[in-house]
């Protein structure tokens, strides 16, 4: 097994990267065989978006706060926590968005694309599904479109559903709705293509984000699973994403 480590920023993170090596050593990615994340959810993120060419498994050690993404920090047994890790495979989102300017970008998501207001005024946005116009005008702060492993996280927050790993299935979230006041959102299938059109985007200015990567003042976005493309999460057994996805459904 060979490693390579990635830490992020913070100072925990960057003190247990010199521990790990020293213990470990550090392989070139080039050469690796498993990528070890060292930080938050943010890091992992960066680390999947990253990497992604190498095709590389991906086992995260929390040195953050939350760290829904992540294992539980322990430096022992490291080579046979990843040996006997369960695999939870991933397929990102594919944004493609264009601006006002009528350029055209892509970036994928591997937690969720989301479209917010970029000033006071709310934005209006047309919902079309698989071809079909869904809704002509929803007036709202944003909304989003969440993969499972995203579910958990401003997909939660904004009251959109919990979705289990492996389900088939992306969530639609409106953030802070208007209009249609009682609209919650909707459960599609992974297959499904979204497209969001910002209505009198001049006046009322939307960006649109693909996990960390933002496009501002947008006209039109397409969201639709990146099926080609798999991520594999390691986990150590029993503390799986199916795993905590359940029992994020249960906590008050």
């Amino acid at each position: 097994m060979k490693l390579h480590f990635s830490a992020s920023e913070h100072d925990e993170a960057k003190v247990r990267l010199a521990q790990l090596t020293k213990h470990y050593g550090q392989v070139e990615i080039e050469d690796a065989t498993h990528i070890v994340a060292l930080g938050g959810d943010g890091h992992m993120l960066h680390v999947l978006q990253d990497t992604l060419s190498f095709g590389l498994p991906v086992f995260g050690m929390n040195c953050g706060r939350l760290g829904f993404l992540m294992n539980e920090y322990d430096d022992s047994n490291l080579t046979d926590r990843i040996a006997t890790a369960e695999t939870a495979p991933l397929h990102p989102l594919r944004m493609r968005a264009t601006a006002k300017d009528e350029d055209t970008h892509e970036a994928l998501a591997i937690n969720e694309v989301s479209l917010l207001r970029q000033t006071h005024n709310a934005a209006h946005l047309a919902i079309e599904v698989n071809g079909k116009q869904q809704m002509e005008c929803l007036v709202c702060d944003g909304i989003l479109v969440a993969t499972p492993a995203g579910s958990t996280a401003y997909n939660l927050s904004a009251h959109g559903p919990i979705i289990p790993l492996g389900g088939g299935l992306m969530a639609l979230t409106p953030i802070s709705a208007f209009r249609p006041r009682r609209w919650r959102g909707a459960l599609l299938s992974d297959h499904s293509k979204v497209v969001l059109n910002v209505l009198e985007y001049n006046f009322r200015p939307v960006s649109a984000s693909a996990d960390s990567v933002e496009i501002r003042h947008v006209t039109r976005v397409t969201v639709e699973q990146a099926n080609e493309i798999t991520l594999n999460l390691l986990y150590d057994p029993g503390f799986s994403l199916p795993d905590r996805a359940t029992q994020e459904q249960f906590q008050s």
